[in-house]
């Protein structure tokens, strides 16, 4: 329909659910929609209310890639290469869980927009392709440096040479699908995962997220390192005691994030000018 935004955004308690809408070309991605994306994805980052992200697509598909339909663009590649990588970027650093829920088709870039997400549920009707090479293209998205971590050289090879479409049991099957659902439960499993990931301590998923994400290009000392540098902000929240009282009371915690070191006071309560 004219007029009708090509990214739909709503929110249910802490879940921002950011929907690519344009089902008639299997929500390919324009000019618009990269735009929408992330200025979306810069929003969610910065609205502290949003403690996970969830990303599908409209009409019962995913994504069908970046949108080609208008030819070769006039605008030289390096500049709409720009928003590209700022939405894999941004969704890659983003610092709540993020989930993509994938129906029908995910392909090139929109493939690489669900493995950018921290979790991937699929549907068994879903199906997948790195079809970059048949278009005479190279990876982008992102998908250079994912399909190694995520599937191994020798089958990010075959899946980038090959352009193969491949079905949903054979992407979980490679790691490159956490869950497959029927389409029946889909929607429901995926606000169930949701809610419980609202539901953790949000500083100490965000730094999860990031150690998890940087640690494949860190030595282990590197990693050590900041492990120690992320559980000292950790204990610096109110999450951690919370944690414990709940433990103690037998009883759900409620994390918040809050910050709970009281300025000017050292280990023994004594206030300093």
């Amino acid at each position: 329909m004219t007029g009708e935004p090509v990214l739909l955004s709503s929110d249910a308690d802490g879940v921002r659910t950011l929907t690519l809408n344009r089902p008639r070309v299997k929500n390919a991605i324009d000019a618009a929609l990269w735009s929408a994306l992330r200025e979306a994805l810069v929003a969610a980052g910065n609205d502290r209310a949003v403690r996970t992200v969830v990303i599908t697509g409209a009409g019962g598909a995913f994504c069908s890639g970046a949108d080609i339909s208008g030819g070769v663009s006039s605008v030289h590649p390096l500049y709409r290469m720009r928003t590209l990588s700022d939405v894999a970027l941004l969704l890659h650093e983003l610092p709540v869980p993020t989930i993509a829920k994938v129906t029908g088709v995910a392909v090139g870039a929109g493939w690489n927009l669900a493995l950018g997400c921290d979790l991937v549920v699929a549907t068994p009707e879903s199906r997948f392709s790195q079809i970059f090479a048949r278009r005479g293209l190279s990876l982008d998205l992102g998908g250079s440096w994912l399909l190694p971590r995520l599937v191994g050289l020798q089958q990010a090879k075959r899946l980038a040479l090959l352009a193969e479409t491949i079905d949903a049991e054979e992407a979980r099957s490679m790691n490159l699908v956490t869950w497959v659902v029927s389409a029946q439960e889909v929607d429901a499993f995926v606000d169930d995962l949701g809610a419980r990931l609202v539901a953790g301590p949000p500083v100490a998923l965000a730094q999860n997220k990031a150690l998890l994400n940087e640690g494949a290009d860190r030595t282990m000392r590197d990693a050590l390192a900041n492990e120690a540098r992320t559980q000292a902000v950790n204990f610096a929240t109110a999450d951690v005691a919370e944690a414990y009282s709940a433990f103690s009371e037998k009883r759900v915690p409620g994390f918040t994030g809050r910050w709970a070191v009281t300025h000017g006071q050292d280990e023994k309560g004594d206030s300093h000018a």
